[in-house]
């Protein structure tokens, strides 16, 4: 099974990141999320409105974590075409970007914190955008702080989207990314009491622990993949190479009475039989 697969376990992981990444979302959309309830007019804070922004809020952040997913998957794309072996490259650089998240969330390593100043160039560019469309009084304008807010430069986002850079498909990227955004929503939604307890759990060390070893555990797996699948391209390659004639390595076969191959259908069916008998 390709663990860059759209196919439920590549997407249930994805989701599973998005859950256990929940204590660094706290941090990042917490504050936000808090300033945008208080920006709304207190004679305009019904539940009902509230919900409604920041339901909005969230499924514009995730929108635009999909579409950073496609455009990175593109890069992907063309790069394969490109560059042969970048896709070998890629897979490797997926599955270091997903063991740097796993160090950060169990806080062992903060070196995660280093990339996020890759995106610190954009960010200052496009987050001005974003304060024009405060105070939030309505939906879509909501959405289009979310979809805004969602390019904020996280360590994170940026391993998931270096797993969507060697997926190289922008649809499954799209999902992947999409699954990740859905699985920080209970930590981003929760309020009150349930907020609390929620954080407590997320924050706690065994839980950290565990979802690091859970995401180091995928990363070692798609390290292993790959393994696996260049070590049956070389069987393979080397297989083909046979075919294209008589084998090129193993014992010499010297089969009587062929000198001439095309001398009889017999003469080549016991050839084949002799050949089969070394190819693994």
């Amino acid at each position: 099974m390709d663990p860059t697969d759209l196919s439920l376990p590549p997407l249930a992981a994805a989701f599973v990141f998005g859950l256990l990444g929940g204590a660094h979302c706290i941090g990042m959309c917490g504050g936000i999320m808090s300033a945008l309830t208080f920006a709304v007019p207190p004679s305009m804070r019904q539940p009902s409105r509230l919900a409604g922004l920041l339901l909005g809020y969230n499924l514009g952040r995730i929108s635009s974590y999909m579409i950073a997913g496609a455009l990175v998957a593109l890069l992907g794309s063309v790069l394969n075409h490109a560059l042969d072996g970048i896709a070998l490259v890629l897979r490797i650089l997926a599955a270091v970007m997903l063991i740097l998240m796993a160090l950060y969330i169990a806080d062992w390593w903060k070196g995660l914190l280093r990339v996020e100043a890759l995106g610190r160039f954009l960010w200052r560019r496009i987050e001005p955008v974003g304060r024009r469309l405060i105070p939030v009084v309505k939906v879509p304008q909501a959405f289009a702080l979310g979809s805004i807010w969602g390019w904020m430069p996280c360590g994170l986002i940026y391993s998931m989207l270096a797993w969507s850079l060697a997926v190289a498909e922008p649809l499954r990227a799209a999902a992947m990314m999409g699954a990740f955004g859905f699985g920080t929503l209970p930590v981003v939604l929760a309020t009150g009491v349930a907020a609390r307890r929620v954080s407590l759990w997320i924050r706690h060390p065994a839980t950290r622990t565990m979802a690091a070893l859970l995401i180091i555990a995928f990363a070692i797996w798609q390290l292993w993949h790959l393994q696996s699948m260049t070590g049956m391209d070389d069987i393979a390659g080397g297989m083909t190479s046979s075919h294209h004639g008589w084998p090129l390595r193993g014992p010499s076969v010297t089969i009587a009475g062929c000198a001439d191959p095309s001398a009889s259908i017999s003469c080549l069916r016991l050839g084949a039989r002799g050949a089969s008998s070394w190819i693994v």
